[in-house]
């Protein structure tokens, strides 16, 4: 069995057996085993020094053709072996959520828009994070004062969840978010969407205020309305409707 060579530990992941539940599990000890590089991930995020080994010190890194920075491996887990895997973005990621836990919400609220899943959005937003007995209470306190439908991605060229929508084709989840956080009106809206939106309890906040999402800008000064114009394609009609044009101090821009 493959050891980590920092900590000696198995590079594996006990996961559940599909058709037994937790109970029986426990007392069968019928859970299955399978190879798992999250474990190494884990380990180099407890000494690594981003590229270097963990073991020798050595600089594990590369280039690739763009000349940007990359860390090799073959991962190994429950999906299969993936050979010359770029691991660095993980521990890039997982190092930032160490110095940051209370963004782990809104990572992974930005992983559902470019995923597409409405439910698990809708679900994010009305959990109550007091459940979450994992975090301190001064992470408890930070993670209170982020806007999670208006976080901007300090690690993706600040770019909002409506930003990674439209980068990923996701229109289901832009309707989502100009019916949570802009200042769209309803009656431009599709009655199919507002029927989806009552039917999975979506709830439409007061937006005075609040800053319309429509108006953050990435870190190339793009909005969401900039972006879909350079993508055009299934995004001409909404930029010929203008509803993901921002409106700034009551005003609609005049092309």
């Amino acid at each position: 069995m493959s050891q980590c060579t920092a900590c000696g530990k198995p590079l594996t992941l006990e996961i559940d057996l599909e058709g037994e539940d937790e109970s029986d599990q426990d007392a069968t000890g019928s859970g299955s085993e399978v190879p798992d590089s999250v474990e190494l991930a884990q380990c180099l995020l407890d000494s690594y020094e981003i590229v270097q080994c963990p073991q020798c010190s050595k600089d594990v890194s590369s280039r690739n053709s763009s000349g940007e920075e990359q860390v090799l491996c073959n991962l190994n887990n429950e999906g299969g072996l993936q050979e010359g895997f770029d691991i660095l973005p993980i521990l890039k990621e997982e190092s930032y959520l160490r110095a940051f836990p209370e963004e782990r919400r809104c990572r992974a609220f930005l992983e559902f828009c470019a995923e597409g899943d409405v439910g698990a959005i809708l679900d994010l937003i009305n959990s109550d994070e007091d459940e979450d007995t994992s975090m301190s209470s001064n992470e408890e306190a930070a993670t209170k004062t982020i806007d999670v439908l208006r976080y901007q991605d300090p690690m993706g060229s600040l770019s909002t969840g409506l930003h990674v929508a439209v980068s990923n084709g996701r229109e289901e989840i832009v309707w989502l978010l100009l019916f949570l956080a802009s200042s769209l009106e309803l009656h431009l809206f599709p009655p199919d969407v507002l029927d989806a939106a009552r039917t999975l309890g979506a709830k439409r906040e007061e937006q005075t205020g609040k800053v319309d999402i429509r108006v953050l800008e990435d870190s190339n000064h793009r909005t969401a309305e900039n972006l879909a114009q350079q993508l055009g394609g299934m995004w001409e009609p909404w930029i010929q409707s203008k509803r993901l044009r921002p409106i700034v101090d009551g005003i609609l821009p005049i092309v």
